[in-house]
């Protein structure tokens, strides 16, 4: 503990580590204020595309806690961001909530549900058979299909529900064709976090509640790695995979005491 306690810099996860839905989780507040007394550099690096930075910390804010909009980077935002350089002034047909609507316009890709050049999926609210099959028509038409994240499910206030890779399944099942995931573990979000952090990976801990993008992702990028058993892993879930976190606890607040 005291390894991670000395390290510069802190990538937490938010779904599952920070909260569940709109319940903030035991020893958040510890947590934060230990980042801030003891000058961590720290960022919230989520996968849910589903709001924009300012909407994250106004949720925060509710929940009590004082966190500038700058603290915050998103699986939506790294999406446009590859979007815009790898395809500039590009058209795209949207799967999923305003957070990555906002993020796509604000990057200049425009919306099209006729013949895009991108299909991108997040977790939209309004997901039905209809989007579905508009969505494959347009793979099977010539468009790229892209995931913001890798995220299998996610936990909710009353349990596990549906994430990206679930919803965009049958995409890629009926098309054939296998879409390129943004998000964590991706390292060009993880680079991306770096620099906004302002450290080294070894000066570095990404704190997750998932083994196959939290922990996956630091290991890649050389961080420190701690599981959080508030979100969806279980300790014995942990074990099935090839890989370990460095370390295991219950929650956040763990690290503040």
């Amino acid at each position: 503990m005291e390894i991670l306690r000395n390290k510069k810099g802190f990538i937490c996860d938010m779904d599952g580590v920070i909260y569940h839905g709109d319940r903030l989780l035991p020893g958040v507040a510890e947590f934060l204020d230990w980042l801030k007394n003891n000058d961590k550099n720290f960022l919230f690096l989520t996968n849910s595309g589903k709001y924009t930075p300012r909407e994250l910390q106004e949720k925060l804010a509710r929940m009590g806690l004082d966190v500038d909009e700058s603290h915050f980077y998103t699986s939506a935002l790294a999406t446009a961001n590859f979007l815009k350089t790898q395809a500039p002034g590009c058209s795209a047909y949207i799967m999923g909530e305003h957070g990555i609507h906002n993020a796509l316009y604000d990057a200049g890709i425009t919306f099209n549900d006729v013949n895009p050049d991108y299909v991108v999926v997040g977790e939209p609210s309004g997901y039905s058979i209809d989007m579905i099959t508009r969505a494959i028509r347009m793979v099977n038409a010539g468009s790229k299909l892209i995931g913001t994240n890798f995220d299998l499910s996610g936990p909710t206030e009353t349990g596990i529900a549906p994430a990206c890779r679930a919803l965009l399944s049958p995409i890629e099942m009926v098309t054939g064709k296998q879409a390129y995931y943004v998000g964590k573990p991706n390292p060009l979000m993880m680079r991306t976090g770096l620099r906004m952090l302002g450290v080294h990976s070894e000066e570095a801990a990404i704190i997750g509640d998932r083994m196959d993008t939290d922990i996956v992702a630091g290991i890649e990028s050389g961080l420190d790695t701690v599981l959080v058993l508030s979100g969806v892993t279980t300790r014995e879930e942990c074990k099935m995979y090839p890989y370990r976190p460095r370390l295991i606890i219950d929650g956040v607040g763990d690290i503040a005491n």
